[in-house]
């Protein structure tokens, strides 16, 4: 019996150990398993203010000459020479080319040599004339032969008339024989050497000049852009001037810009059928002749300002599944809240929003990969300086 209650008692302090022994490793694995309380995100907001903005459109276009003249001779005949250097500047009236001018000066010698014959008859019909209408009043000559003679002066006076006339024309051919620029400006190469046969009026220009200082840019819009340009300005949504004082910028072919402003002149009156586009036409000075026709070339038209207008910088703005743009704000109490906004372009390196977000909103620019919506944060003032409508490059609208 007592063998038997020392084995009990034996066990139960064993049983009792065990116990002790769990608690112990529970509580050690409860003190070990323990983690701070998460301290909330810190990210950097950009707060909304609405602002004026400029407002532009980026259009492609070319270059075209203010003035186009395309040189033709008016008379036929042999390039005798050339008295121009090609690829420089003429003056108006400035002689290009000699035709042979044999024929045309022979052609108004006699032409000349005519005239001096009808005046000369003209003389002796005249006293002819006087003669027989004193002789008429006293019967010595029949009123027949006076009314003949008198017919006679007055187609002699036609006569001279009409060899006025032709010698006009020689001299006018004569004078053609030198071939002279219609218009100042650059004249291109010459399709013709001397000795080359040209004939009147013909299909081909002996050379091209055309004016470059200024020049004429011409840029495509399409018309839905006209149409939307138009609804904003009949709302009072942008304001404008006259559309004829539209202030004009250029990018050249190699991204620079050049110096020069221009002003935007008129825009077509029909819309191309073929690509729904119209045509706007601006006139640039080009002292340097830098600009040259055919040349491709980006205007940047003015549209207006934008009086209220809200600018997201881009980096607070990402693109959901369905190709929204969302952005993330710093709402009340800090929480996050996920917008859906409305972009309607890039002004430098923000977006312009027009639905989805309101001024004084704060949006998180910096820290967003770190925070979900729901979840509170906390805000500190982004320290980049948020986008600057007055220092921004203008708006650019994309054809």
């Amino acid at each position: 019996m007592k063998t038997t209650d020392k084995i009990k008692q034996i066990a139960m302090a064993g049983v009792l150990a065990g116990m002790l022994v769990m608690s112990g490793c529970k509580q050690n694995s409860s003190t070990s398993g323990a983690t701070p309380a998460k301290s909330a995100p810190e990210v950097g907001v950009a707060v909304m203010r609405s602002e004026p903005v400029a407002l532009t459109m980026e259009l492609s276009g070319r270059i075209s000459p203010h003035m186009v003249a395309e040189v033709r001779p008016q008379v036929g005949g042999i390039i005798q020479k050339r008295m121009f250097n090609e690829g420089g500047d003429v003056k108006a009236g400035e002689a290009l080319y000699q035709i042979d001018p044999a024929t045309y000066q022979a052609a108004y010698a006699s032409a000349a040599a005519a005239l001096a014959k009808a005046e000369a008859n003209r003389v002796t019909l005249r006293l002819k004339a006087e003669r027989y209408k004193d002789l008429v009043t006293i019967n010595a000559v029949s009123r027949q032969d006076n009314d003949d003679v008198q017919a006679a002066l007055k187609q002699a006076e036609a006569d001279v008339e009409a060899a006025k006339a032709a010698v006009d024309t020689a001299r006018i051919n004569l004078a053609y024989t030198k071939v002279i620029a219609p218009i100042s400006g650059r004249i291109g190469r010459s399709s013709v050497t001397p000795g080359a046969l040209v004939t009147a009026s013909q299909a081909s220009a002996l050379a091209t000049i055309q004016q470059l200082d200024p020049v004429y840019v011409d840029v495509t819009q399409s018309s839905a852009d006209l149409l939307r340009l138009k609804r904003d300005l009949a709302s009072g949504e942008i304001n404008t001037k006259k559309a004829d004082q539209a202030k004009v910028n250029l990018l050249l072919e190699d991204g620079s810009s050049y110096p020069l402003e221009g002003i935007l002149k008129f825009s077509e009156v029909t819309v191309d059928q073929g690509t729904g586009s119209i045509t706007l036409r601006a006139l640039f000075p080009n002292p340097d002749q830098l600009l040259l026709p055919g040349m491709f070339v980006r205007g940047i038209v003015q549209e207006g300002v934008r009086e209220q207008a809200l600018l997201v910088p881009q980096r607070g703005v990402t693109r959901d599944a369905t190709g929204n743009a969302v952005a993330l704000i710093a709402g009340e109490n800090d929480v996050v809240e996920k917008r859906i906004l409305k972009t309607e372009r890039t002004v430098g390196d923000a977006w312009l929003v027009t639905a989805g977000i309101k001024a004084g909103e704060r949006v998180i620019v910096e820290g967003i990969q770190r925070v979900r919506p729901g979840v509170t944060v906390k805000v500190v003032p982004f320290e980049e300086k948020a986008a600057d409508p007055g220092s921004q490059q203008p708006a650019v609208k994309k054809p």
